[in-house]
């Protein structure tokens, strides 16, 4: 059908050129009393000159020699025939002729300079566009992405990118409207293993046509881009596959430099991984093992003085052992409750209790740490019960109260108080405490991260990690805020009849 169309396009031309010289031979029936011979001339000259530029070679020499012919049969005596009357007129044939058969060849030769300098241009402004696009682009789907869309746009077709993983070919991406089935698997398959493109049909039930062409880089074939086009075009012309190939060489340069580059992303974050463990290892085993080198050294003082110690001092050694004791069961606790939220196994039972209880029980187990530390609680006695669950929501407001106590002078308040909003409760923790820089409010969530501070304060920078996680999972929300005087404000929204278990 397509070639039956090309022939048909062709044929229209010869027939309008042709149309163009009887124009002409016409308009000269009319004027050949008025004009001499070889002012008419130049309107043939025109035609051949139009044809040329227009239609190119074959349709200018034909409206060559027809002019000519026309010429000598309608328009030079004797009229209707093609005899020569007076020797001159030879000459103007030949001239006629020749002068006909040079501008036909320039016009023609300066058409398809044209033709090809625009396919240039075209080219070249393909290739730039992908070259940006690809510039701009950050991670190797984007890229991925980005060559889809421009080939797409340029070819009128659908496009499908097929990538090697581990030993098989797979489909990555497609445009929609792509066919899928085993032809075009195995198609890419084929033009993946032998490196070089190939073009066909698909079967009866997917009417289009099909070119596949290989991602190739001097090393190895990266990739297979395929191509599908609708009935009413052909699939790739030679100029077109000229782009073509040029357009996948400079994105198979593309693909493999976006490729380099998540794995040089990956391969730092390897190592800045490794460079983190390797500090929050020595970090935590200092935490760990502060607490038990004081309990051991308390521990042995009083086996070897037991009978030299009074009683007092044996008093005063237990608790320090205890003291250190419950920290290092906080540390571990907090590790555990860690490493349960992130592997998914921590599970929230909730049960509705009123938030003065839930903020005594916090500060019940803080009394050896608030010490004569005021704390001010303000929270109205109407406040509505909160559905929770107990131990984690009471491990969350202990550790932000902890925090509160540890960051702020032993003289300054702390103040809690909290308010009913619609569907919501809301609870502030205020300290007058040393503040947070802005640098550090942003990651003062993060696990094993740990704000500078003006003076040496043990942690492992797993309790504020701890209560995001834990508010979250009660899908709440907590924030942290600098007071304008000073000291720092925790906010913990949490909802009222949730429904979201």
């Amino acid at each position: 059908m397509k070639k039956i169309k090309i022939k048909g396009k062709k044929i229209r031309v010869y027939l309008v050129s042709i149309s163009l010289v009887l124009m002409v031979t016409v308009f000269g029936e009319f004027v050949k009393r008025d004009l001499e011979p070889a002012n008419i001339v130049m309107f043939y000259l025109l035609v051949i000159v139009i044809s040329a530029v227009r239609w190119g070679k074959g349709p200018a020499l034909t409206t060559s020699i027809l002019g000519v012919l026309c010429f000598d049969f309608f328009l030079v005596p004797p009229f209707l025939t093609l005899s020569i009357a007076s020797i001159h007129y030879i000459f103007t044939f030949f001239v006629f002729l020749v002068v006909g058969l040079i501008v036909s060849t320039l016009a023609s030769r300066m058409r398809e300079q044209t033709i090809q300098a625009r396919k240039q241009e075209a080219r070249a402004s393909a290739l730039y566009h992908l070259s940006d696009d690809l510039a701009g682009s950050n991670t190797f789907e984007e890229a991925l992405e980005i060559i889809q869309r421009n080939v797409g746009r340029i070819f009128q077709c659908t496009v499908a990118i097929y990538l090697p993983v581990g030993e098989t070919l797979e489909l990555n991406n497609r445009d929609p409207g792509f066919p899928l089935g085993e032809y075009e698997k195995e198609t890419a398959v084929w033009v993946f293993h032998h490196a070089r493109s190939s073009r066909g049909r698909t079967d009866s039930t997917r009417p289009g046509k099909m070119y596949f062409v290989p991602f190739k880089t001097p090393q190895e074939v990266i990739g297979v881009m395929g191509m599908s086009f609708p009935d009413e075009r052909d699939a790739i012309s030679s100029d077109e596959e000229d782009l073509l190939n040029a357009l996948v060489n400079q994105a198979a340069i593309a693909i493999q430099r976006a490729k380099l580059a998540e794995e040089t992303r990956h391969i730092e974050v390897m190592r800045q991984t490794e460079k983190l463990q390797a500090a929050l290892l020595n970090s935590i085993s200092h935490d760990l093992r502060t607490p038990m080198v004081s309990i051991t050294g308390t521990l042995t003082t009083l086996l070897d003085n037991s009978t030299a110690l009074d009683h007092a001092t044996q008093k005063e050694l237990l608790q320090t052992a205890n003291e250190d004791a419950d920290r290092l069961n906080r540390i571990v606790g907090n590790l555990l409750d860690m490493t349960k939220m992130e592997t998914g196994v921590l599970r929230i039972n909730k049960q509705p209790c009123e938030l003065r209880d839930l903020i005594g029980a916090s500060l019940e187990q803080l009394k050896d740490r608030t010490g004569n530390r005021i704390i001010r609680i303000d929270i109205p006695k109407d406040l509505p019960e909160i559905s929770v669950d107990f131990s984690f929501m009471m491990k969350a407001f202990f550790n932000i109260i902890d925090n509160a106590v540890k960051y702020s002078p032993a003289d300054t308040p702390i103040h809690i108080k909290a308010a009913a909003g619609r569907n919501k409760i809301d609870i502030e923790v205020k300290d007058q405490g040393f503040g947070i820089a802005p640098n550090d409010l942003k990651r003062i969530f993060d696990k094993f991260y740990r704000a500078e501070k003006p003076q040496n304060i043990s942690g492992t920078g797993l309790g504020l990690s701890i209560c995001k996680g834990i508010v979250e999972a009660h899908n709440g929300r907590i924030t942290v805020r600098n007071n304008p005087d000073k000291g720092v404000t925790f906010m913990i929204t949490l909802p009222l009849d949730d429904k979201r278990d």
